[in-house]
């Protein structure tokens, strides 16, 4: 697949007494926990054919918004630190690996890689120690900037090695470590990129009938990628607010906590979805809540959105009621689809679970389909709420589970997996 779009794989790399740097999307940690490790057990294939080829090891990822978008303030702290990454490698793998310490401006992050590391590179090219696990990059200044502190925090990066490999398809945005290493290293996919290409070729060409359900907070962050997904699948399913919005828009009614720009996109969608009769298929049966506080006995109740007259004033609609899928006509078509993707979390966390259990459900019910899904959040659930049926999905070859829901919308959007930076740079 690789051939297809001219990138290189660590496959044609020669390794053998190499210091090779490895960009993976190892952002699994929240408030110093790693709650669910997938995203690191993903890129084990590509470490251990380093590791077997002859190769050195030097790890590098993001890890949370340690930067203020307002203040260009950088903290670092243990909430976004690498170390529980590290130990988890440590224990899994039972490898010597080992952090750089460099010095922090006050609230600026660090400057740049300094020579300190020096002394552990040659650690490693001596077998003293199996591996080097560089510091967050988002605590470097030159990663999310757009001056020259971004090249030069790439070629410093670049300065550390030999080759460069990029295993991190979720960190799909143009930093430093994602597309500026390129410039200066022999760079190549390795073997999760490769994984996550071949799959979003099963969204590019999907057997039909093709869903895609994608639900999420924000309307302007998915608005793009629900335009290409309406033209392309054969039919698609909002959830969270995003379908909350559009249920305003389109039936003009009132829902709490629908702002006016979400709205605004909600009814240019309502409007385009007019030229692709029949293919967003709505979710009859909402569940509207008085707070946000929690699934409370007498505080939430079930609609029926055809039984809602314009002008309706409604509280907060916070989850699909599992009666939607039921309905026979949505039940039909999960049950004849042949790709199913799901980005998509139908309730709002961790109350409101009954939306997400039984679209889960339903989709893993048809045993013919392949089904796709998407990111975080998405993978998070699936595990937390149905972890039976998380386990099955690792292992089936029927399921394939992203590593990043967002750098697949990206993808989605642009129509090729080259309208991603960093996989667009490894092209040759």
């Amino acid at each position: 697949m690789l051939e297809k779009y001219n990138i290189p794989s660590i496959q044609d790399a020669d390794l053998k007494g190499k210091v090779v740097l490895v960009r993976v999307d190892h952002n699994v940690v929240k408030k110093g926990v790693i709650h669910d490790p997938y995203r690191i057990d993903a890129t084990i294939g590509t470490l251990y054919h380093i590791n077997a080829r002859g190769g050195k090891i030097i790890l590098m990822t993001h890890v949370g918004r340690p930067k203020d978008k307002k203040s260009g303030d950088i903290v670092i702290n243990k909430d976004t630190s690498v170390e529980p990454i590290v130990e988890y490698l440590r224990n899994k793998l039972h490898i010597n690996m080992k952090i750089p310490d460099f010095y922090s401006q006050e609230n600026k992050g660090y400057v740049g890689i300094e020579t300190s590391v020096n002394h552990l590179i040659r650690e490693l090219k001596d077998g003293r120690i199996d591996g080097i696990y560089l510091p967050n990059t988002r605590w470097f200044q030159g990663e999310e900037s757009g001056d020259e502190k971004k090249d030069r925090f790439a070629n410093q990066l670049a300065g550390l090695a030999d080759i460069f490999v990029n295993d991190a398809f979720g960190s799909w945005q143009a930093h430093a470590s994602t597309v500026g290493v390129n410039k200066y290293l022999p760079s190549y996919a390795g073997f999760l990129m490769q994984k996550e290409i071949e799959n979003l070729e099963r969204i590019y060409n999907p057997q039909s009938p093709f869903i895609a359900v994608v639900a999420g907070s924000k309307f302007d962050t998915k608005i793009d990628s629900l335009y290409a997904l309406i033209k392309k699948a054969n039919y698609l399913v909002l959830g969270g607010v995003i379908y909350n919005a559009y249920l305003c828009a389109k039936y003009k009614i009132e829902i709490k906590g629908i702002s006016t720009e979400d709205l605004k996109h909600a009814q240019q969608f309502v409007d385009f979805c007019q030229k692709y009769p029949g293919k967003l298929i709505e979710l009859p049966f909402i569940v509207e809540s008085d707070t946000l506080d929690g699934k409370i006995e007498g505080k939430y109740r079930v609609h029926n959105i055809h039984d809602l007259a314009p002008g309706t004033k409604l509280n907060y609609i916070l989850d699909i009621s599992e009666e939607s899928f039921c309905d026979e006509k949505i039940h039909a078509i999960f049950s004849s689809a042949k790709t199913v993707f799901v980005n998509a979390v139908m309730g709002f966390t961790p109350h409101f679970n009954e939306g997400t259990i039984a679209l889960d459900k339903l989709i893993d019910q048809n045993i013919d389909a392949v089904k796709l899904y998407g990111g975080g959040d998405t993978m998070q659930e699936l595990k937390r709420l149905l972890p039976g049926l998380y386990i099955v999905a690792l292992d089936s070859p029927k399921y394939y589970i992203f590593t990043g829901g967002g750098a697949v919308l990206k993808a989605i959007q642009e129509g090729t997996t080259l309208g991603i930076e960093p996989v667009k740079i490894l092209t040759k």
